[in-house]
């Protein structure tokens, strides 16, 4: 008997809609300013299912038109749902171009849904003997679940693939045929489409009518079991239940034919698949595109079919056009990159490497006669600290340039880095590099100061685009419309056969190492006036571009670490989480896995029934997200021990035993890595540790800060903290008088707003009205709603309403400010720091409201956050100069949020305590003062 062929049926909105709103939070915009997400995550779907299962058939259905049919039955059929994200309405033509272009059927028919049509389909290539899965997130299908016909739900926030078949269908809806799932929905309706349902009945009701009843015919005939006011309620909305059941229905008559031969597998037209991805900046899905249809994917996990998709996926990866009757070997040589895009090959250009002797005089002087230059290194390793130079290329001239290769060893490279120091201390001649930071701290290695001005392509870009990408080949690839050759070609994929940059011959290095430079120098060229036309080219020139000496600086001199104490701590760490897992086992009454979801969810909602009514993920398992048991904590000891755990365990693995990790070998000190092209409020983000989210509201997550020391018994550490930099921002931007002078009188500013707002004098303040103003005057900055409020203090919904009206009320202009603002994104679809920092909102006009909102908040919220990100780079600055200028000994060493850290010489520290808190508070001159409180002891936390 031959082997049964398998037909996949896409749900294309369904997919559409769930891979825009996965990356809702950092959509992936390309450089016209375009939002891609909704197609990206389409197209993510497509390949992995592709990839993934091999289908013999498969075919795309889209929605057209709404459902005529239900929209008669019932005009609010779907009527709450926002109007359509505008990156959504866009993606569908783009999604249809994509898959016309490889070839896979788009099925569409006027007034009907998707749904009506995959499950038409699905029933009559069900008879034709094909085994169906229906690709959708969307749980309704499973009325069309059958022996031969799946629900394959794509993969999702940490979860896998499922399938569903009949048994699961059984045990999600807790029906004996998957058909009664359309009673099940039409009892207890359906929020998402607006199905009405009947009143009071909700999940469990409807499973225990269905196993009472059998369905919903079946209820209504037998009102008499039931008693009191749900016998009521169904008696009176009985035909409301039959609407509710009809519109739920899917429907298998629609008039679609199922074609086997139109639904096969089939060779794409790679190069249109390969322009549109071109078109959308589509890179990474450009190349798997590749892969995957040249048969050079490598395998994905099979799904492990679950116990009715008996049929185990192929092995992917073996050549998918063995799919379409070809030969593999002939098909990778039909997809091939048809970028149209330039590359090394077929680019005319001039790289030479420098040869010792009168090649090397010659080359000297004519670089030392230019203004300005592109300069590339080429090292040992991707930590600047241990890198050692291999060599280094140059570039002022767009398709020429030069390399100049270097002996190993320091001692034998000192020579050559004599002959070109006149050229990086020279403050004449302009430095042009990607990330220049980098290539600054490598040539510290060699005592080299890189003098004169600076340009850095990455640093610019980040102004003129701060959401985008900023690696060279991303900005190659979008503004030369170049592909310059990937390092892996250079020295392998990572792992132990990878080369050492040494180990690849001179003619290769030299190609490799002179197109980064030669790209980046014309890079640089595009990138200038673009920052002059946007005004941001000051911001560039006096902040950015000097912040990243400072950086460079901090990084190289790095901070102690206790390690002995943080030994100590894991050591209590791991006593408190054994206590915290004996409390829990000992309130659920079994031992179980407290870091699984799932796990907890069971004990938490199914075996001790905390709460009525449960919040569900969209896979079905019980939500344990940190905001749902916060929620619950305080009312369930059992919750909070979790919590607690959660945060004892995150800190161990996260910090306490990773820190000495981060030491390094050389120095015995831990180098974290700032980075200025991360956060598009213009806030420096760090890595390599992230000391940007160690916690400090748990006593626990503070005692990390007591493990950074000063560098010996001769320094303290200082730290200087912006006091409410944001609030006070706030006020000096909308010019609210009243906040204005209590910032210029020295009130505590949330004992002031509690005064105004509860209309009570500032000394019989309570300690509950000052901590629900405080929640007040953060959250304007972010736009809390009444429903925000009320979770995050101990008011109704109601009382937060009131206390938000209030506020507003106090603060007319704060009110009038936030109004502006929106108005100032709408009009020219960007807003501004106080220096001119952009951040550019391409939805602030968008139709759907949700989508509208998040960029409304930001219009407010990024002038604030990033002028006091503005604030402390020139605090930074201009306090590094000092120091430099002074030569003190004192050292900055750290910047977290509105701090900033030192490594202060005792003898020093009455200079530094004056010098650095009159820095900080004359950084930037506001209509409110700016405070600085600054602190001193021998680790970070007594500083702080």
């Amino acid at each position: 008997m031959s082997e049964q062929k398998r037909l996949f049926l896409l749900d294309a909105y369904a997919l559409i809609f769930r891979g825009y709103y996965a990356l809702i939070k950092n959509p992936r915009i390309n450089s016209k300013g375009m939002d891609t997400s909704a197609i990206m995550g389409f197209v993510n779907s497509l390949f992995d299912v592709i990839k993934r299962e091999q289908p013999d058939h498969l075919a795309v259905a889209f929605d057209k038109g709404g459902s005529v049919e239900r929209t008669e039955l019932f005009e609010d059929y779907k009527a709450n749902r926002d109007e359509t994200p505008d990156a959504i309405r866009i993606a569908v033509p783009y999604i249809q171009d994509i898959l016309k272009a490889m070839k896979i059927p788009i099925v569409e028919l006027e007034g009907y849904e998707a749904d009506d049509l995959i499950g038409t389909i699905a029933k009559q290539a069900e008879k034709e003997n094909y085994k169906v899965f229906m690709v959708t997130p969307d749980k309704d299908f499973g009325q069309l679940v059958s022996e031969n016909i799946f629900m394959y739900r794509p993969a999702r926030m940490g979860n896998g693939i499922e399938i569903w078949g009949i048994p699961e269908v059984q045990k999600r809806f807790g029906v004996k045929r998957p058909e009664q799932v359309i009673d099940y929905l039409g009892m207890m309706g359906d929020a998402s489409d607006n199905i009405p349902g009947l009143p009071g009945v909700g999940d469990k009701t409807a499973k225990k009518f269905l196993e009472d009843f059998d369905s919903l015919e079946g209820l209504l005939a037998n009102t008499d079991k039931l008693k009191g006011k749900m016998k009521e309620k169904v008696e009176e909305n009985a035909e409301l239940g039959r609407l509710s059941r009809q519109l739920a229905e899917i429907k298998i008559d629609c008039d679609v034919q199922f074609h086997a031969e139109d639904y096969e597998m089939c060779p794409p037209d790679s190069e249109k698949v390969q322009e549109i991805f071109e078109e959308l900046e589509f890179r990474r899905l450009k190349e798997q595109f590749i892969k995957i249809f040249s048969g050079e994917a490598e395998p994905s996990a099979p799904v492990t079919s679950t116990e009715t998709a008996k049929q185990e996926a192929k092995v992917a990866g073996s050549g998918q056009f063995t799919l379409f009757g070809g030969d593999p070997a002939e098909a990778a040589a039909t997809i091939k990159d048809h970028s149209g895009r330039k590359t090394v090959a077929d680019v005319p250009h001039f790289y030479q490497t420098v040869q010792h002797g009168l090649g090397m005089e010659l080359f000297l002087e004519m670089l030392l006669k230019q203004p300005t230059v592109c300069f590339d290194t080429e090292t040992t390793s991707i930590n600047p600290l241990e890198a050692e130079l291999v060599g280094i290329a140059f570039s002022w001239s767009p398709g020429k340039g030069f390399y100049v290769p270097f002996p190993e060893g320091k001692n034998d490279a000192m020579p050559l880095i004599e002959k070109l120091r006149p050229f990086f201390e020279s403050e004449k001649i302009e430095k042009v590099g990607q990330n220049l930071k980098y290539d600054i701290k490598v040539m510290q290695n060699y005592g080299v100061e890189v003098k004169g001005k600076l340009f850095d392509t990455m640093l610019a870009h980040y102004l003129i685009n701060p959401d985008m990408r900023h690696n060279m080949d991303v900005l190659a690839e979008t503004y030369l419309n170049y592909t310059p050759v990937s390092i892996t070609e250079l020295i392998g994929k990572k792992g132990k056969n990878q080369l050492s940059m040494r180990q690849v011959p001179l003619e290769k290095q030299t190609e490799y190492a002179v197109e980064d430079a030669d790209i980046t120098f014309q890079l640089g060229l595009h990138f200038a006036p673009e920052l002059k036309e946007a005004h941001t080219d000051k911001l560039f020139e006096d902040i950015e571009v000097p912040l990243l000496r400072v950086l460079a600086d901090m990084e190289r001199e790095g901070i102690n670490l206790d390690e002995d104490y943080l030994k100590d701590l894991s050591t209590a760490l791991e006593t408190d989480i054994a206590e915290l897992e004996k409390n829990i086992y000992e309130q659920a009454g079994e031992q179980f896995n407290i870091a699984s979801p799932k796990q907890l969810g069971d004990i938490l909602f199914d075996k001790l029934k905390l709460v009525d009514k449960p919040k569900k993920t969209k896979t079905g398992q019980y939500s344990t997200a940190e905001d749902v048991l916060s929620y619950l904590a305080k009312d369930h000891e059992i919750i909070q021990n979790v919590l607690d755990y959660r945060g004892l365990a995150k800190l161990k693995s996260t910090y306490v035993d990773a820190l000495p990790n981060e030491v390094q070998k050389e120095t015995g000190r831990v180098h974290t890595d700032y980075m200025q092209t991360v956060a598009a409020t213009g806030r420096l983000s760090s890595n390599n540790p992230n000391l940007q989210n160690i916690p400090i509201r748990t006593e626990r997550g503070r005692q990390v800060r007591k493990a950074f020391i000063p560098r010996d018994e001769n320094y303290v550490l200082l730290a200087a903290d912006y006091s409410q930099i944001e609030l006070r921002i706030i006020a000096a931007l909308s010019e609210e008088d009243t906040m204005i002078s209590a910032f210029k009188h020295g009130e505590d500013i949330h004992a002031s707003t509690a005064s105004k707002v509860f209309n009570v004098p500032i000394g019989e303040v309570t300690r509950e009205q000052r901590s629900n103003a405080k929640t007040v005057n953060f959250g304007i900055i972010y736009g809390v709603s009444a429903f925000g409020l009320s979770n995050q203090t101990d008011l109704s919904r109601t009382e937060a309403k009131d206390l938000i009206d209030t506020y507003y009320k106090t603060y007319p202009k704060l009110r009038n400010y936030i109004s502006e603002q929106i108005d100032f994104a709408r009009d020219h679809g960007y807003v501004q720091t106080i220096l001119g920092r952009r951040r550019y909102l391409k939805d602030i006009n968008a139709g759907n409201q949700v989508v509208r909102g998040a960029a409304e908040r930001n219009a407010v919220n990024a002038p604030i956050q990033g002028s006091a990100a503005d604030i402390i780079k020139i605090a930074m600055i201009n306090i590094h100069k000092k120091l430099s200028e002074g030569k003190y000994k004192t050292k900055m060493l750290l910047q977290v949020h509105d701090e900033l850290v030192f490594d202060c010489y005792k003898p020093e520290l009455e200079d530094m305590k004056k010098l650095i808190k009159a820095e900080m508070e004359n950084a930037y001159k506001l209509s409110v003062p700016l405070d600085v409180e600054v602190g001193v002891g021998k680790n970070w936390l007594e500083a702080h």
